[in-house]
């Protein structure tokens, strides 16, 4: 699901329990090879948390609010906070590492 402003983000942290948040642009090649892969991991793996997608092409504004400048870029909220972020080396087993633990806590 595409996300077309700050504001979207900001109540997505006050609807949803855990979301992330994946920034591309389509004339990124590590973006497109990536999102496949990562996008597999977290339905596979961690189906509670909601993926959207955003591309910095259209809206670099809502990158750079959150402090993204270069792609591709990750973010992920548990319980409307900031959990895992990272920008240009997105390493799957990094991701599924740090998530794992809290992700079966939480649920």
């Amino acid at each position: 699901m595409q996300i077309e402003s700050l504001r979207e983000i900001e109540m997505l942290k006050a609807q949803q329990v855990s979301f992330c948040v994946y920034f591309s642009s389509p004339n990124c090649g590590v973006c497109q090879v990536l999102k496949p892969k990562l996008m597999k991991l977290m339905t596979e793996e961690y189906p509670k948390i909601k993926a959207f997608q955003v591309d910095t092409a259209t809206h670099p504004d809502i990158a750079a609010q959150l402090g993204f400048y270069t792609n591709p870029s990750f973010i992920i909220y548990l319980n409307g906070q900031e959990f895992f972020r990272r920008s240009r080396t997105i390493s799957l087993q990094e991701l599924d590492e740090s998530l794992s633990r809290p992700y079966g806590l939480m649920f």
